[in-house]
């Protein structure tokens, strides 16, 4: 996954009133932690970051004070309603440095006929150099009969990377079909009622003739 890079600002402002305005000028309030350093509260430009986290797991390389940080969003709060960045929570990691990360599942193919595919799990954790974080990882439901189950342990998982849950987690399941059968009489009683409602109407249009 490439890198983004972000020109941030030092924040000195807090508080509800202080948020409000950054949001106003187009910038986004955020905090980076980790490594037993100290918070450094920031301001992120606003465009290009909403722009970055639409990927997820997005690698950003935080400019801030003339120096470099490489981070990942550990949380992103946004607005209930309009759905604007509110707040960015940013983790500080290094090259050659494992994360534990949550990562989309996508499947592609086709099961057998008369079969559903049940996505039970759309996203899994899993353990990988913090520069090197898969962008999803693609199972194949091609040919799958009914029972099939597709388990943790069975994901195709990129070089350097592993699980970080049980191997026997289930992730994607192939069941039948339901076929929803008609009782008897119920096809021929719906037939007479519209037959019914018919000549209602007809004997109605008479009368008002």
């Amino acid at each position: 996954m490439a890198e983004v890079k972000l020109t941030a600002e030092l924040r000195t402002e807090f508080g509800k009133g202080a948020a409000r305005r950054i949001r106003r000028a187009d910038k986004i309030p955020a905090v980076l932690y980790g490594h037993g350093t100290d918070p450094v509260h920031i301001t992120l430009p606003g465009h290009e970051t909403l722009l970055a986290l639409r990927e997820h797991n997005a690698l950003l390389s935080i400019e801030v004070d003339g120096n470099s940080r490489l981070a990942l969003p550990k949380q992103v709060q946004r607005d209930p309603l309009k759905g604007f960045i509110e707040h960015v929570d940013l983790l500080i990691v290094r090259r050659g440095e494992k994360v534990t990360v949550d990562v989309t599942i996508h499947t592609e193919g086709e099961p057998q006929p008369d079969t559903v595919v049940v996505v039970d799990r759309n996203e899994i954790a899993v353990e990988a150099e913090a520069t090197h974080i898969p962008e999803g990882i693609t199972v194949s439901v091609e040919g799958l009969e009914a029972g099939a189950q597709i388990l943790a342990k069975d994901l195709p998982l990129p070089e350097g990377t592993t699980l970080a849950v049980d191997p026997e987690t289930l992730i994607v399941s192939v069941s039948a079909a339901r076929v929803e059968v008609e009782e008897p009489g119920e096809g021929e009683a719906e037939e007479a009622a519209a037959e019914g409602e018919s000549e209602e109407a007809a004997a109605e249009d008479s009368a008002e003739s």
